[in-house]
């Protein structure tokens, strides 16, 4: 019996086939646009869900916190130390309660994202030339078997994802702040 994983690939590749398959002709771009896809989605769900005004509110918290608890057991001051270890509860509700927008949408988001990589390492596997170059080799299989850790379509993806995941969730964080991100998610999830 086949696991789902391959199964919802097939059905991810029937719509990212000819929309970034480009007939196996460019697959390093295909590797592009599909970090893209993912780093699009990713990103914007867990903006959509996370307050990062109060996540910047908690760690400057947590971070006051902590310089006053290490002050305090520098100076020897143990009752400090003991009235402050009754706070640390209350500061570790709020750290949580800060940071859990983010875990909301990790469901959602693997239901997307790993039939994409299924799709991927088959759609990748079936090309009849997959090499790329880099300034060090003329021929980096994109798949192979002698790869220890992982394979090289990976690492190339992982190296797109970061590079402009890290440009589009800067992006997404500055317009957070912003009132138009305010306004545009008050229409979507009116508050009660």
């Amino acid at each position: 019996m086949p696991t789902l994983g391959p199964i919802l690939g097939y059905y991810f590749g029937l719509v990212l086939q000819p929309l970034i398959g480009f007939d196996g002709n460019f697959p390093v771009l295909t590797l592009f646009l599909s970090g893209i896809i993912v780093v699009l989605l990713s990103s914007t769900l867990t903006n959509f869900f996370t307050d990062w005004k109060r996540m910047g509110e908690s760690q400057e918290i947590t971070r006051a916190f902590q310089k006053e608890i290490t002050k305090a057991r520098k100076e020897g001051n143990t009752n400090r130390v003991n009235k402050l270890m009754k706070m640390q509860p209350e500061i570790m509700r709020r750290q949580t309660e800060a940071s859990g927008g983010m875990m909301k949408p990790m469901v959602f988001l693997i239901i997307f994202i790993w039939p994409i990589f299924m799709w991927l390492r088959a759609f990748l596997s079936a090309l009849p030339h997959y090499y790329f170059t880099l300034p060090w080799s003329n021929d980096v299989p994109l798949i192979s078997q002698e790869t220890f850790i992982m394979q090289s379509w990976l690492w190339l993806y992982l190296i797109f994802s970061v590079v402009i995941g890290q440009i589009i969730r800067q992006g997404l964080k500055y317009l957070s702040w912003s009132d138009l991100w305010k306004n545009i998610k008050a229409k979507i999830r009116p508050s009660v």
